[in-house]
């Protein structure tokens, strides 16, 4: 089995040196790997060159659809390791699409990785899938992303309480969620108490891809963080880049 990979440009993996823009390593020096392909369908995606390829129809609010050839790649794990290694980063974040729906050859990847050198692994996650025991040995930190009803997915896609569960009692996993108004912030609430996710592991990220535009809601964002004991990150790629592959 190999690797499902995201791209830069066409043939060029999307595999890059940059600092963690979200969440609990944010400001973190990295290398990233992203992965193709999603289980999930948010209408505000802005990676949805993982996953909306000719063909799919599920909705977004760009409405286009990519060349699989040119979005796509496929690669041996050995040589997915060789490419991540070559940046000299300590720190590794997968991240997708959904990198969980490729476990068997993530875990494959992982085992060429530590043979290079000692890595830091955290997995991003839309917290749909429960992760394997064998990537559960190897990773250190989950960035778990529930999505909301905003994000126009059917909640018994995106909310899925087994997988919740283990993410819940597991110590390393951060939960981050995107909101885009105030109400979303009950939702997280609702789900928080539900679930039994931890006040002290949850985050809430301004949903946007433009400075201007999270600016603007982390004001509101922050006032909710401190009423109920959340903490807050910001995007700070976008801040620094743009909405642009790989940063």
């Amino acid at each position: 089995m190999m690797l499902a990979l995201a791209t830069i440009t066409p043939g060029k993996p999307e595999i890059f040196a940059a600092l963690q823009g979200e969440g609990a390593s944010i400001g973190r020096p990295c290398v990233f790997l992203r992965l193709s392909r999603c289980n999930l369908a948010c209408q505000w995606c802005d990676t949805a060159y993982t996953w909306r390829f000719e063909g799919d129809n599920r909705p977004h609010k760009d409405g286009i659809a990519f060349d699989r050839a040119d979005n796509q790649l496929v690669w041996e794990e050995a040589a997915v390791a060789e490419a991540i290694h070559a940046f000299g980063q300590s720190r590794l974040v997968i991240t997708g699409g959904e990198p969980l729906l490729q476990a068997p050859a993530l875990v494959r990847m992982l085992d060429y990785l530590f043979v290079l050198g000692n890595y830091q692994v955290e997995i991003e996650t839309n917290g749909s899938v429960v992760p394997s025991q064998a990537l559960a040995a190897r990773v250190g930190q989950y960035n778990v992303s529930p999505k909301l009803s905003h994000s126009g997915n059917p909640r018994d896609l995106a909310i899925r309480p087994e997988a919740l569960r283990f993410f819940a009692q597991y110590p390393k996993a951060f939960f981050k969620f995107v909101v885009a108004a105030p109400d979303d912030v009950e939702e997280v609430a609702a789900l928080a108490a539900e679930h039994g996710l931890p006040a002290e592991r949850i985050f809430l990220m301004p949903e946007g891809r433009a400075p201007a535009t999270l600016r603007a809601r982390m004001v509101w964002i922050a006032d909710l963080c401190l009423q109920r004991g959340y903490a807050m990150t910001d995007r700070l790629h976008i801040h620094l880049s743009g909405d642009t592959r790989g940063t």
